[in-house]
């Protein structure tokens, strides 16, 4: 039987010890942020095909953390764990999804390469990739591309002419990405409401 706390958000606090352990030199600099951990949560819990947590954790971290103790590993794990099924958790539930960052691309100051709302649809869009076929290929393909359409748009991962043009539209681009936390449940429940829903 699944461990109740691991639907039980994290607070505040574990949030801020994650991200500092994610900004320690245990981890690699090639390892994802908490922003991109939530994108890439999303799309993990959302997916059609289950990802071993084996293999998400070895994605996420890109490679092993450099960790102190085994006790360390086991509260990071722990606290990427309900972070991940209390992500899952709402989407099954059909809460309202509130992201870690602007729903927008502009960034906050001249330094930032990239908006944190990119970052976010990045790392959503590794764990899609994973399993790209089994995203793309569905039954309702249409439906699964339209819905993609603004995370794709927001993760600048994507140099065709039409998506370069749309970038360009910078109310266009706002309007997608305001759209995402809707889009998220209605992708969840399109590869899994014929299941879990009946």
């Amino acid at each position: 039987m699944q461990n109740p706390m691991l639907n039980t958000p994290l607070t505040d606090a574990e949030l801020d010890e994650l991200e500092a352990f994610m900004f320690s030199d245990a981890v690699s600099e090639d390892a994802l942020d908490l922003v991109g951990t939530h994108g890439y949560f999303c799309a993990l819990n959302i997916s059609p095909v289950k990802i071993a947590e084996k293999q998400w954790l070895q994605e996420l971290f890109d490679g092993l953390p450099a960790y102190s103790s085994e006790e360390q590993k086991a509260r990071i794990e722990d606290l990427l764990r309900r972070f991940y099924f209390s992500i899952g958790s709402d989407l099954y539930n059909d809460q309202d999804m509130l992201l870690p960052c602007d729903l927008t691309l502009e960034t906050e100051n001249d330094e930032e390469e990239q908006s944190a709302m990119t970052s976010w649809a990045q790392a959503f869009m590794e764990a899609v990739f994973l399993k790209e076929d089994e995203w793309f290929n569905h039954q309702a393909e249409e439906e699964v591309a339209e819905f993609m359409l603004p995370i794709m748009i927001a993760s600048e991962l994507f140099e065709e002419d039409e998506f370069l043009k749309m970038r360009e539209d910078t109310r266009l681009c706002d309007e997608m990405c305001r759209s995402i936390p809707d889009l998220l449940v209605d992708l969840y429940l399109l590869f899994h409401a014929p299941a879990d829903k009946k």
